[in-house]
């Protein structure tokens, strides 16, 4: 018999699975479930880019690309980050196209990271910084937000966690799971605490077109964090095209060159057709990403509002779409509090300690959920608050 122990890769074995797909993979094996668990639009990709998808099929344009994408779609990209947060970058030496997001993350980290470099994660946050940190023979360090603080980052909680040994800053915000959105004066702090330092940045701005009431603002806007800026985005949620698996890096050009190099040897490229659609959805399709922001924002007020009437303090988000209520008047940790709603109501939502733990005493709600779904979900939820007191 083969000990597979032994054979395993240590690091792999150690790290926990996502705690988002554990409860999502319960809910898929209970009838009736309303789940509220997953970061998905619940809007169909407009039809345009469907349509751009299937020309390009019937063109017969399905062979590989650059490495780096399709020129026409680095352009494209090039176009969209000069128009929505005003900073160009060289189509030809610092854009790379991904497969998604998570393998523009992926690659930007392990491009960087050495063994014993340590990376400073801003917590709660999506579940991949982590592992891939850890995966790269780095060394993750969290550093706490709190609802006091708007579930921004500080400066003096940045400057409390830099050591000799700092090389990366992953900055994703807007926050999943918070919500929480950082303003041009935030970031100015924090590029103040890094200026005359060697630490980059590695910003997860693949929320940044679904923001309410305020445009967002990269961090490599403000003077001199351009050049220390590793900055991810995608298609996946602004453009409700999480299938299509498609995102971008857009980063200094000797930085791009180490990236694409990766991705070279990892991926080939992204997907052809996608590539297509995608040039579709940045150059015609910003309407349509401005009705879904309209159809988020009456969303999100519902939910913040139930919640605070129910009890469950909620933090009002500016940004992506999710909400995340503090559960701690129930008094029940994060996980008990979603097992017990789930198997009682059949209600699914993701506790708070998935996303790091100072994430506990909270849930994750999605609102990428039609209203009625959502109304459902909040009678339930008020049922099983009225049952605990």
């Amino acid at each position: 018999m083969i000990d597979y122990d032994k054979i395993l890769n240590k690091t792999i074995k150690e790290i926990k699975p996502s705690g988002i797909r554990k409860f999502f993979d319960i809910a898929q094996e209970i009838d009736d479930v309303i789940s509220l668990g997953v970061g998905e639009p619940d809007f169909p990709t407009p039809w345009s880019i469907r349509q751009k998808a299937i020309q390009t099929i019937e063109n017969k344009r399905t062979i590989y690309t650059a490495n780096a994408g399709l020129e026409s779609l680095r352009k494209s990209i090039s176009n969209y980050t000069k128009r929505h947060i005003n900073i160009e970058y060289d189509p030809k030496t610092e854009i790379v196209v991904t497969v998604g997001g998570s393998e523009a993350i992926d690659i930007s980290i392990r491009t960087l990271v050495n063994p014993g470099d340590e990376v400073l994660i801003v917590e709660p946050c999506f579940v991949c910084y982590s592992p891939i940190v850890s995966l790269s023979g780095g060394v993750p360090v969290p550093i706490e937000t709190k609802m006091e603080d708007n579930f921004k980052l500080t400066a003096e909680a940045l400057k409390a966690k830099i050591t000799d040994k700092t090389k990366l800053l992953i900055l994703p915000f807007p926050n999943n799971p918070t919500g929480a959105i950082m303003t041009r004066k935030d970031l100015e702090k924090i590029a103040d605490v890094l200026r005359d330092t060697d630490i980059m940045i590695l910003s997860d701005e693949i929320y940044s077109e679904l923001t309410y009431g305020r445009k967002h603002c990269s961090i490599a806007q403000i003077d001199g964090m351009r050049e220390r800026t590793i900055m991810i985005n995608g298609f996946s949620k602004a453009f409700a095209m999480t299938g299509w698996r498609l995102g971008y890096v857009c980063a200094p050009q000797p930085i791009a060159k180490q990236i694409v190099k990766l991705h070279q040897y990892a991926i080939m490229c992204s997907p052809t057709v996608s590539q297509y659609a995608g040039i579709e959805a940045l150059d015609n399709c910003e309407k349509e990403v401005q009705k879904m922001v309209n159809e988020y924002n009456v969303r999100r007020r519902f939910l913040t509002d139930s919640f605070n009437r129910l009890g469950l303090t909620c933090f009002n988000p500016e940004g992506a779409f999710y909400v995340f209520p503090c559960i701690k008047s129930t008094g029940m940790k994060s996980e008990e509090f979603c097992e017990k709603l789930l198997h009682s109501k059949k209600v699914a939502v993701v506790p708070g300690n998935a996303f790091g733990e100072s994430g506990e005493g909270h849930i994750r709600v999605s609102y990428a959920y039609s209203l009625n779904h959502l109304n459902e979900a909040i009678s339930r939820i008020e049922e099983f608050i009225n049952e605990l007191k």
